[in-house]
């Protein structure tokens, strides 16, 4: 969903500096700075933005914009290892640093994780980067940001759990701000020009997987295949299966978004839709629930003809290849986290919204359920009847 624009000059955030020095131990700050001061451009720049996937595929108009004001410097990524496939193939990215994340955590706590955790952050500050930039701003990343060792670290003045304190640039951006215009905001503030550019890219071997799986499976590539995604990590995000179930079996009947549909869910979650064969009945024939990395999951999404789905990864990715899509919202709010730019995609609950954020309330379904079918199958309709989106990006 748009956002509200990128604050002009002067507006909407100002710049705080460290008075440290270049080295990783400055934790205060000496005040305002002028943020159009003359700083050297940067060779080797470092984007962390870890986690989740979601989150990961609408950062990468940061990337596109600091290789546009940046053409030589080498740009690196630090990703959770499980999602590097979300951005490891963009041409605009020079590498990928794998975090461990899982396989950190399990050696610490047998207590063999010290060296491990030790080389990792070695070969991290080995890279030398001299420009570091935290999209996530949460604990981890800001310590991380701050174990680099890079003399400019940027990131948000108003981050959470104290993750500023890992910086010593920060910049202060109006947090009601749709996340994609906030972190471009940062980018503007921190002297580059925005690129809201969402696009992302498959790589090779995926694409070549997709069409052995679709033969496979029987699924003609040109009449294509619809995408549901109806999982998600917090239970009030998630619309409920049986009407998802009968958006299915409409999607089969009429035939508008091919003669198949795949059914998209991360590994931790396919116990939520367990029970969706048994709903279809016959039509379960022509659906498919195949398990895939993020990859591959990337792949199915980029040739869908249409992506319907929770406030999820799928979302994202669907903007990212400008599918057709139905984003179905509850308690989460379209206009901070919503698809970037596709407001015509957004199927939200009748009435005022609740007065409460869903982390308070993660496994409340009351508003998502106000959604009926019928206000999700007009949504499809409409964005079938649009014209084509993403004809460069979909079916080959």
């Amino acid at each position: 969903m748009a956002g509200k624009g990128l604050p002009g000059d002067g507006a909407a955030s100002h710049l705080l500096h460290d008075d440290f020095g270049s080295g990783p131990c400055g934790w205060g700050y000496s005040g305002v700075m002028d943020a159009s001061a003359a700083v050297p451009l940067p060779s080797d720049v470092l984007i962390v933005r870890p986690s989740a996937l979601g989150d990961i595929c609408r950062s990468v108009p940061v990337l596109v914009s600091l290789r546009r004001a940046l053409p030589g410097a080498r740009i690196d990524w630090l990703v959770n290892d499980a999602f590097q496939d979300a951005v490891r193939h963009h041409p605009d990215l020079d590498a990928v640093v794998p975090f461990p994340r899982d396989a950190l955590a399990r050696a610490l706590r047998t207590g063999r994780g010290a060296a491990q955790a030790w080389a990792w952050l070695q070969a991290l500050r080995g890279r030398r980067y001299d420009l570091v930039i935290d999209l996530q701003g949460l604990l981890r990343s800001g310590l991380v940001t701050w174990l680099t060792g890079s003399k400019r670290r940027v990131g948000f003045a108003n981050a959470g759990e104290m993750a500023w304190m890992g910086y010593n640039e920060r910049h202060r951006v109006d947090s009601a701000m749709h996340s994609v215009d906030r972190m471009l905001a940062l980018v503007k503030d921190a002297g580059f020009e925005p690129v809201p550019e969402m696009r992302l890219h498959v790589g090779d071997e995926d694409d070549r997987w997709l069409d052995r799986w679709l033969a496979d499976c029987g699924i003609d590539a040109q009449a294509g295949y619809a995408c549901l995604a109806p999982t998600a990590r917090w239970r009030c995000k998630c619309w409920p299966i049986e009407r998802y179930a009968e958006v299915a079996r409409r999607l089969l009947n009429s035939g508008r978004a091919g003669s198949h549909l795949v059914v998209l869910a991360a590994p931790n979650e396919r116990d939520q839709i367990a029970s969706l064969p048994d709903l279809l009945g016959p039509a379960a024939a022509r659906v498919h629930f195949p398990e895939t990395g993020v990859g591959r999951f990337l792949a199915l999404v980029r040739r869908a003809r249409l992506v319907v789905g929770n406030d999820s990864a799928a979302m994202h990715m669907a903007v990212g290849f400008d599918r057709p899509l139905v984003a179905i919202f509850g308690m989460t709010r379209p206009e901070s986290v919503g698809p970037y730019g596709r407001d015509d995609s957004v199927v939200t609950p009748p009435g005022p919204a609740p007065n409460v954020t869903y982390r308070h309330r993660p496994d409340d379904q009351t508003w998502v359920n106000r959604i009926d079918v019928e206000q999700v199958w007009q949504k499809v309709e409409s964005q079938l009847d649009a014209p084509r989106h993403g004809a460069d990006q979909g079916a080959k």
